[in-house]
């Protein structure tokens, strides 16, 4: 299985010199790049800047109720953390211990 990224250009660029060949770079169209990528059954975890996923909330929720693969990652980008933007991972997380993991500051 494949790792891809449906990024911006600068996280792209860090993620490719971190290994990863398929990396997307969304400009306008984000949702054909998604579509795209979501249709993929060699891919096996996506990584997706928190903005791009804020474009596509819609799309990535109906994905993720569907579909176990691929693994859907948000990462912040180069600006940091989108506030108050719900991770997915950590829901999930936070639903299965019952406890929610922060990094205390």
């Amino acid at each position: 299985m494949k790792i891809a990224a449906l990024c911006d250009k600068d996280t792209a660029v860090g993620l490719q010199l971190a290994g990863i060949k398929e990396t997307y770079v969304s400009d306008k169209d984000t949702r054909n790049l998604w579509s795209e990528i979501s249709e993929r059954d060699d891919v096996g975890i996506v990584f997706i800047t928190e903005k791009v996923a804020e474009d596509l909330k819609r799309e990535l929720k109906d994905f993720r109720l569907q579909n176990n693969i691929p693994i859907i990652l948000e990462i912040p980008d180069k600006k940091g953390r989108i506030k108050d933007h719900v991770d997915f991972v950590s829901h999930l997380i936070k639903k299965a211990v019952g406890v929610e993991i922060s990094k205390e500051k």
